[in-house]
Parts: structure tokens; sequence; C-alpha cells
């Protein structure tokens, strides 16, 4: 859960170096571009296409169920771009909730006050965002960063 609204569609991408947020999600979310601290910074794709930083936020975000949850305050970069995910979560989110990912088990591992927290992937969810990407309208393809 990201600030108020649960999200369903997040890449764990341990080799990104940001947090993104989409633009069409942030206000979907219920915020505003009046919200945002303004960014100079460029953001490239894997494969060298850069998009416009529309802004930065600090966002709480809780992983987990029950009595097992964490909950930490993140930095997220907000995009504008086409994307099959809702957001992008890189290093910096694994290190603070010092959790570890498991792409092969679509699952995350990490330590709460209760115990240890987890969170599950959905592999229907992660077989359609995938085929998606690979669509040829663009819809989350070549252009998304990391």
């Amino acid at each position: 859960m990201i600030w108020t609204s649960e999200t369903k569609r997040v890449l764990v991408d341990n080799g990104a170096l940001v947090n993104i947020l989409f633009h069409d999600d942030f206000i979907k979310m219920g915020y505003t571009d009046s919200q945002l601290t303004p960014s100079n910074m460029p953001i490239y794709g894997f494969n060298g296409v850069e998009s416009k930083v529309e802004g930065t936020i600090q966002l709480l975000m809780t992983m987990g169920q029950g009595s097992n949850t964490s909950t930490q305050m993140l930095n997220f970069i907000v995009i504008k771009a086409t994307s099959t995910y809702n957001a992008i979560l890189g290093m910096t989110s694994l290190h603070a909730f010092k959790a570890v990912a498991s792409s092969y088990h679509l699952k995350i591992k990490f330590p709460t006050r209760n115990g240890i927290g987890k969170e599950r992937g959905d592999q229907k969810m992660a077989r359609s965002c995938y085929v998606a990407a690979l669509r040829p309208d663009g819809i989350g393809g070549s252009g998304s960063p990391h």
C-alpha cells in the first residue's frame, strides 16, 4: 500500500537505483502536481531513452499483512510514461524495509516487530504485465525507465 492506495501492479527491480511512480497513478491516488517537489534529474530507461521527471514526492508505504507489517517513508520520482505497472520499487525501497526479494518465488520477506513479513506476487498479474509490456502499441514497452 502506497499512502492510502492499494497498488496491485508493482515491479520490484533490485537493479533500479530509484523508486518510480507513474503520473497517471499518482493522480488516481488523489495527488496533484502542486504536491511534487521540482526536479531536473533525468531518468533513462534500459534502452537509453530519457523520461522527463515531473517531480519527486515522499510517501508512506506499508508492506505485509496482519501484525507482520512494516511502514517506511520512501522517495518516489514521478514521471509521465506509459507502463503496465503502477510503480517500480528499486534498491532503496528494499534497503529501507531490509527486504529480500525472490523473483523465482514472487515473494518479498522483511523483518517486522512481530516476526517476518511477507508480500506475495500474483503469477497471473505478473504474466499479464509481461505480455502487455511486449505489445507493439508501446504500453509499458521499451520506454519504461529503470
